[in-house]
């Protein structure tokens, strides 16, 4: 809904905006790799799939008989809580100090003497084995099967690798990429071929360890739509539209008749399309892009938390970014809007093989609010890891947000939380869970899925246009009004006809390069904003900490009051669900994911919050019964 209003002021900042800083305070594909094999005893076959399999256990094998038995147990640790496991509150990794005491040494032989060391190792130990235990032996982590049944690995990633003049890449680059993953050995990953200037994004990270919350390898995402399904068409469709609705404010999306045909479109599609929907299960123009969490469809479409006063300590952040420029620059095109790249088949080819491109982003010489999504775009492409969720929690914390009912410190009378529960324990846990989340999801982006980026499905439907039937995309495809639509505005670019159906990139160097399924930025969103979720009380309204709801003007240099009738029904939570749906599915704005990386990856990036949220709550001293929150599902869970 567009509201027009006069600018108003926006709330000042309360009285605690220094509440933190002041105080002391990525049909079918090779079966995947078992993710936990310290159990496996069963004789293998000698298929090349199982003995890649083979070699990659007998590798984590190698590296577990190195650590020893107490480290094979560490490694595998934070799954499900330890509480459950060790019984009632009053084992050692709960107890209070002087019941702690009452321990006789820490159950391994190893006590020397120091009562508190003794009692870190038995809370460590006691920690790595409800994980241990939580991990299913010789856990099968499903993909789609895509990899094995195309022998040209079309749908598979491989962006950075040498590729053939039809897009498809070199079988042997593939090969030697593949066996450098089952292997994990570092030299294998240097000796990986490639087209160009371009490196691969860590592909190692996958392989590693981490001494908190749960391994990589013990979490699990479903398999990612197949290369020839009608759901994968119809995320095509929608990246399709995201591309050419990236100059078009979101608020205008209700009367706009490129959004209008979108969501036509994508209704088409029926239940394939997973988007958000209303309750008739049609897509409306507002719905555009949404996410699927608590909070997506209430209000505006960007987050509060990105218009909102921030304050970082004494400085003021000022929530107006850096765009890309909002009109086309001379020698690329007459299109309007802003500047879009790898629009020509040669142009994507070598983006493909790993060149660098030609040139790069022009910026907007004005600052301005984040108002359609070129804008949301260039955020997620310069981002900070936990950029956008620190932000929200400064907002939060200026605020005076209350904290969540299971804080130890509420109405304490003569403590206040700051290295536990308080400011500095959230601010740093939110760094904290961000590298972990990635670990999480390198696993699953190499190891696992390794989906193809929508760039590189576009070429596919392109290439087809030369080539009928090259590549085996789903009919329902051919009805996309999208198709007609990407080819006139490419040829706008391209000049008179020059038409393709090539995905219109909003970054010079399109996707990343690692692959598409999960998505990097949506698990570290769902980590993230469960660790806001689980501090903050999420069911307190943005209207009772006085916020008045705003969103952009047209042109992005104000702000004009949401007048919409659920202004008043904005909440904490949904908003936090809402920015982590807009950093997520920005990354399909631009381009470089699919929709259900996004969907998928925010509920990975949860599992991992949730885990070290467990691990942690064995380590508190204070009277603590943990904390409530609400699912992307829906459903609460107490943690």
């Amino acid at each position: 809904m567009r509201e027009d209003s006069v600018q108003p002021g926006i709330p000042a900042i309360s009285s605690q905006q220094s509440a933190v800083s002041s105080q002391p305070q990525n049909a079918d594909k090779m079966s995947a790799l078992p993710a936990t094999t310290i159990h496996d005893q069963q004789p293998l076959s000698t298929t090349a799939k199982d003995q890649r399999a083979r070699e990659f256990t007998l590798s984590r094998r190698r590296f577990i008989g190195q650590v020893g038995v107490t480290g094979a147990v560490t490694i595998a640790a934070g799954v499900i809580g330890v509480e459950p496991l060790l019984g009632s509150k009053h084992s050692v990794a709960a107890a209070t100090p002087g019941e702690r005491q009452e321990s006789q040494g820490n159950g391994s032989g190893e006590d020397h003497g120091n009562d508190r060391a003794s009692e870190c190792l038995k809370i460590r130990k006691d920690a790595a084995q409800a994980g241990f235990k939580a991990t299913p032996p010789n856990l099968q982590h499903p993909t789609n099967n895509d990899e094995a049944l195309y022998a040209n690995k079309a749908a598979s990633y491989s962006k950075g690798l040498p590729h053939n003049s039809d897009g498809t890449v070199v079988l042997s680059a593939f090969q030697a990429m593949v066996h450098a993953l089952d292997s994990e050995r570092p030299a294998d990953f240097d000796a990986i071929p490639l087209g160009g200037n371009r490196k691969l994004t860590n592909p190692q990270a996958g392989a590693a360890f981490d001494m908190e919350g749960p391994d990589s390898h013990a979490l699990v995402q479903p398999p990612a739509p197949t290369f020839a399904s009608k759901e994968e068409a119809a995320e095509m469709a929608e990246n399709y539209w995201m591309a050419l609705l990236r100059d078009v404010p979101f608020r205008d999306y209700g009367s706009h008749p490129t959004a209008i045909a979108a969501a036509t479109d994508l209704t088409n599609f029926g239940a394939s399309f997973k988007g958000a929907k209303n309750g008739s299960g049609i897509v409306t123009p507002e719905l555009l892009f949404r996410g699927l969490t608590p909070g997506d469809k209430a209000g505006p479409y960007i987050s509060q938390y990105f218009y909102l006063p921030c304050f970082f300590g004494a400085n003021g952040v000022d929530q107006r970014i850096v765009t890309a420029a909002p009109h086309a620059t001379a020698g690329n095109g007459s299109a309007g809007g802003g500047r879009d790249y790898m629009t020509t088949f040669s142009d994507w080819l070598a983006i493909q093989n790993g060149s660098n491109p030609a040139s790069g982003d022009i910026a907007d010489p004005v600052q301005r609010y984040m108002r359609m999504g070129r804008d949301i775009g260039q955020w997620v492409h310069i981002d900070v890891l936990f950029q956008g969720y620190f932000q929200a929690f400064l907002v939060l914390a200026g605020l005076g947000a209350p904290f969540d009912d299971g804080n130890p410190y509420n109405g304490n009378p003569t403590q206040a939380g700051f290295g536990t529960f308080g400011g500095p324990h959230i601010a740093t846990l939110l760094c904290e869970v961000s590298t972990r989340a990635l670990k999480a999801v390198w696993y699953q982006k190499w190891f696992v899925h390794r989906r193809l980026r929508p760039e590189a499905f576009a070429g596919r439907i392109d290439y087809n246009r030369t080539h009928p039937g090259a590549f085996n995309v789903h009919p329902s495809m051919n009805s996309s009004t999208a198709l007609a639509a990407i080819k006139q505005h490419n040829e706008q670019f391209n000049g008179a006809g020059n038409g393709t159906y090539l995905l219109p990139m909003a970054f010079p160097e399109g996707s990343s390069t690692h692959p598409a399924y999960g998505a990097g930025h949506a698990t570290v969103a769902g980590a993230c904003v469960t660790i806001l979720k689980a501090w903050f009380k999420e069911s307190t309204r943005l209207v009772d900490l006085a916020v008045t709801p705003v969103q952009p003007t047209d042109d992005g240099l104000g702000l004009l009051t949401y007048l919409g009738a659920d202004a008043g029904n904005l909440t904490v939570g949904g908003e936090l669900n809402k920015i982590a749906s807009n950093v997520a599915i920005g990354r399909d704005i631009a381009g470089v994911h699919w929709r259900s990386d996004a969907t998928e990856s925010l509920k990975l990036g949860e599992q991992l919050a949730i885990g070290i949220l467990k691990d942690q709550k064995t380590c508190y001293n204070e009277n603590f019964g943990g904390f409530s929150l609400t699912k992307f599902d829906g459903t609460t869970v107490t943690v």
